[in-house]
């Protein structure tokens, strides 16, 4: 069983439709692929909604996410420490969390930002 975390941005992307996902709509239908939303995302969607910088129905994603058997991965302290372990190579605190979780998993991380990919190559740039 293959394992990916999507980072928030790919997310929503999935949830919108947007072509940007289409290099990875067969790999996310495969039955061998089990896809995970982390707790940080929502966190992240959550400021970010309420600061103006998105404008998403919150519970509707949560349903799409559970409508898509989409898993939640929690934040724990293990993944905390991972964090703790990881070059500052990147300022969002948001994707560092991304990271440490993918790495501590592990599970590939699938992202937009090139620059996570020089953290590891659990990393897959779309």
């Amino acid at each position: 069983m293959t394992h990916l975390l999507f980072d928030t941005n790919v997310f929503l992307w999935y949830f919108e439709g947007s072509n940007r996902i289409n290099s990875i709509k067969e790999l996310v239908a495969s039955e061998e692929v089990q896809v995970f939303i982390s707790a940080v995302s929502w966190w992240e969607i959550i400021i970010k909604t309420r600061i103006g910088k998105l404008d998403i129905d919150y519970n509707a994603i949560r349903c799409f996410a559970k409508n898509h058997n989409f898993l939640e991965l929690p934040v724990t302290g293990n993944f905390a420490d991972a964090y703790l372990e990881l070059p500052y190579l990147h300022r969002d605190p948001f994707d560092h969390m991304l990271l440490a979780q993918a790495i501590t998993s592990p599970m590939r991380l699938i992202t937009s930002d090139a620059i996570l990919a020089e953290y590891s190559s659990l990393v897959m740039v779309i």
